[in-house]
């Protein structure tokens, strides 16, 4: 093995040349089954080490890990390779903030006509589907090798193999609660029921739970904040939340509904791009200690994009006057849940090429038609088209 990995980099020289070897590759989607598999009976700290990670990141990440491709896989180097990609997911942990405040940066100094945002609504889509799985496999490895790990006993990496979904449930909409409280000082409560339509035990699934957490959070925030907002924060007694969860033989369903008002259905899409927030941008990343409860616009895409990267889905749907149910499935057969990654070829050039189409239906209403024809649209079917 090593004498192949120095026969295929031998020729690599300089840095730019390694680049570009690295992005001619295209992406081996993972399933959950294989994330366990590998995590148990075939756990191979030399194949996570090779297969794996040394094509990811940014330059000085890459810079990192080419270090390691002409070193023996003796344990000194393991670990040390351990201990790089764990610098590596620090180094990377603040990346979606400081993004969001370039792009409102940019926004705000040179503006961005619809073509451009298009481009960048395609672009943030794929870059951060990116950055999801390659933190998971960093995670894996890290948990599964590294000799810091500190998470259940049961879980394989990040990975929990008898996932309780209401106890996630409960962990998200206390956090939530809580930010929501500091804003607020008020927040409205929740009633959840479940219903398992395949036998009698609790709702279980194989799932990453930080992934689970992260989505109903975001949910949880935006619904708190709508009902607080729409019913006025000197109200004592707010409509509770409503979370039902079903699980059948292919999906798992959260559906979390809120009495906030409601969102006029050609805003829909336009809660899906991160160029468009209804909230106050909050301060630059590092200036203040306290957590936005909204802002960035990017709470919703990137739920999505969590969501989706299992093949799962998130979905709005609203009543103006009303509220908002809010929609979260998740496949429920480990091995049916393979990850969805973008691919980079020379299709991928041309996107960011095209123009914007022209109406072709009787005078189509400004926002209804960029809802049907713009960023969300186009995103919506370039990721699927382009990664299935």
């Amino acid at each position: 093995m090593v004498k192949l990995i120095r026969c295929l980099y031998g020729s690599l020289k300089s840095l730019p040349a390694r680049m570009d070897h690295y992005s001619r590759f295209s992406p081996s989607p993972l399933s959950i089954q294989q994330f366990l598999d590998f995590g148990t009976s075939n756990s191979c700290i030399l194949t996570s080490m090779i297969l794996f990670l040394l094509s990811v990141l940014y330059l000085k990440t890459l810079q990192d890990l080419l270090e390691f491709t002409d070193q023996k896989p003796v344990p000194v180097n393991t670990d040390r390779f351990t201990d790089s990609l764990q610098k590596i997911r620090d180094r990377h942990a603040n990346v979606v903030e400081t993004m969001a405040q370039g792009v409102i940066e940019m926004r705000d100094t040179h503006g961005i006509d619809p073509n451009k945002e298009g481009n960048l609504q395609y672009f943030l889509d794929r870059f951060f589907m990116s950055r999801i799985s390659i933190r998971m496999l960093i995670n894996q490895h890290t948990l599964v090798f590294g000799n810091n790990v500190q998470t259940h006993p049961r879980y394989i990496g990040s990975i929990d193999p008898n996932c309780d979904v209401e106890s996630v449930i409960l962990d998200a909409f206390d956090s939530a609660k809580y930010l929501c409280d500091q804003y607020y000082l008020a927040s409205p409560e929740m009633e959840i029921t479940t219903h398992n339509a395949v036998n009698d035990n609790d709702i279980q699934i194989v799932y990453v739970p930080s992934h689970l957490y992260h989505m109903l959070f975001e949910l949880f925030k935006n619904a708190m904040r709508a009902v607080v907002e729409y019913h006025g924060t000197a109200s004592l007694d707010y409509p509770p939340i409503q979370v039902k969860v079903v699980i059948g033989k292919h999906d798992l369903t959260i559906k979390v509904t809120d009495s906030g008002g409601g969102i006029p259905r050609h805003q829909i899409d336009l809660l899906f791009n991160y160029m468009y927030s209804t909230a106050p941008v909050p301060p630059k990343p590092g200036s203040t200690t306290t957590a936005p409860l909204a802002g960035y616009g990017y709470g919703l895409p990137i739920s999505r994009l969590y969501a989706r990267y299992f093949h799962g889905d998130l979905q709005l749907t609203s009543m103006e006057g009303d509220g908002t149910d809010a929609i979260v499935y998740l496949k429920v057969m480990s091995r049916e849940a393979n990850e969805l990654l973008p691919i980079f070829n020379y299709a991928t050039s041309q996107q960011y090429k095209r123009t914007i189409c022209t109406g072709d239906w009787s005078s189509p209403a400004p926002q209804q038609f960029a809802a049907a024809n713009g960023p969300g649209h186009m995103n919506r079917d370039s990721l699927v088209t382009k990664t299935a």
